[in-house]
C-alpha cells in the first residue's frame, strides 16, 4: 500500500500556510502617548530564575549543572535583589513551579521586596510539544503553586525558552491572565490576536538581542561558548534603551540570575539602571504594571 508523502513547504496551498501564519498575530499597538507620571520611556527588567530546571527539563542528572542551578539561589538572586534595593527599582521574576517548590523563601522575599513573580512553566518544559490538556494542566498547577507559596496570584506568563504552542494563547486567555511576555512581533506592547480575533491579552515583547543568555551561555560538552565581553553586552543593552527612550517606548531586558549575577557581569544591569535614571523621566516598572498601563492608556 502506497503511503502519501507529506507536502514540502513550497508545495503547500495558500490556505495552509496562511492558517499557520494567522494562528497568533500581533494586533493593535498599545503604546501610550506618555508613560506613568509623564515619563518618556518605560523600563521593564526581568529575571528568569530557572535554577536547577535547566538541567531537569530534559531528564538531566548532572550534579555539576545542578550546582550551577543552586548558585542561582545561593548567590545570584540575593545579589540581584540587593542591587535592585540599592536603586529602589522593581523588576519581574519568572519562576518555574519546581524552582518555587525548591526555594519558597526566595519567592516570598521577591514578593516582599515589591517585585512581581510570573508563571514560567512547571519544570522549564517545552510546552510546544504538549497536547492542550497537558499544557493547560501545567499552567494551572504552576499558577496555583506560585500563589500558594507567595500569597499572590500571577497575572502574567513567560513560556520556557519563549516556546509557544498552538494552544498557549488560548490557555492564557482562559486563565484570565493580563499579559504574556514570550513573543517578538514588536518592541512596544500589543494586543494578541488568536485566529483573527482580538483576545484582550497584552503582549510585552521580548527579543534575543535583549537577553543575556545568547551572549554568555556556555556548555562545556558542546560548541556553546561566550562570544562577547561584558562591555559589549552593556553597549547593546544601552543602545536598546537609547532607542526606546528616543521613541517613547519600552526598554525590556531579559536576564537570568545564574548568568548575569557574576561579579564581572552584574555591573551591566546596575550601570544600565544608573544610565536610565540619569535621564530623569524614565518609569521603572514590573512587566505587569507596564502591560496594564499600556492597555489602559493606549494612544
Amino acid at each position: 500500500m502506497n503511503e502519501t508523502k507529506p507536502l514540502e513547504p513550497w508545495q503547500w496551498p495558500e490556505e495552509h500556510w496562511r492558517k499557520l501564519v494567522n494562528q497568533v498575530r500581533a494586533g493593535r499597538t498599545l503604546r501610550p502617548k506618555q508613560w506613568k507620571n509623564g515619563a518618556r520611556c518605560a523600563f521593564a527588567m526581568s529575571f528568569d530564575s530557572d535554577h536547577e530546571t535547566n538541567e531537569l527539563r530534559d531528564g538531566g542528572k548532572s550534579i555539576g549543572r545542578m550546582a550551577w542551578g543552586q548558585y542561582g539561589n545561593r548567590v545570584a538572586v540575593p545579589r540581584v535583589l540587593k542591587m535592585l534595593a540599592r536603586h529602589d527599582v522593581p523588576a519581574t521574576f519568572y519562576v518555574p513551579a519546581v524552582v518555587a517548590l525548591l526555594y519558597p523563601d526566595e519567592q516570598r522575599q521577591v514578593i516582599a521586596e515589591g517585585h512581581e513573580i510570573g508563571i514560567h512553566s512547571w519544570i522549564h518544559e517545552l510546552n510546544s510539544v504538549l497536547p492542550y490538556d497537558a499544557e493547560k494542566d501545567i499552567m494551572l498547577r504552576a499558577a496555583d503553586t506560585l500563589e500558594k507559596i507567595t500569597g499572590v496570584r500571577p497575572v502574567g506568563a513567560r513560556t520556557a525558552s519563549w516556546d509557544f504552542s498552538p494552544h498557549t494563547l488560548r490557555i492564557t486567555k482562559e486563565m484570565g491572565l493580563l499579559y504574556d511576555s514570550s513573543l517578538m512581533a514588536d518592541e512596544d506592547c500589543y494586543e494578541l490576536v488568536l485566529d483573527g480575533e482580538p483576545t484582550g491579552v497584552v503582549e510585552l515583547p521580548v527579543e534575543w538581542v535583549r537577553d543575556d543568555a545568547v551572549y554568555f551561555m556556555m556548555h562545556r560538552f558542546q560548541g556553546l561558548r561566550p562570544q562577547m565581553p561584558p562591555e559589549a553586552v552593556f553597549d547593546v543593552f544601552r543602545r536598546e534603551f537609547d532607542g526606546a527612550y528616543e521613541e517613547g517606548g519600552i526598554c525590556q531586558i531579559t536576564t537570568h540570575p545564574h548568568i548575569i549575577a557574576y561579579r564581572s557581569r552584574i555591573w551591566i544591569i546596575e550601570e544600565l539602571i544608573k544610565y536610565a535614571k540619569s535621564k530623569g523621566d524614565v518609569w521603572f516598572a514590573t512587566h505587569a504594571d507596564v502591560a496594564r498601563y499600556a492597555r489602559d492608556n493606549a494612544a
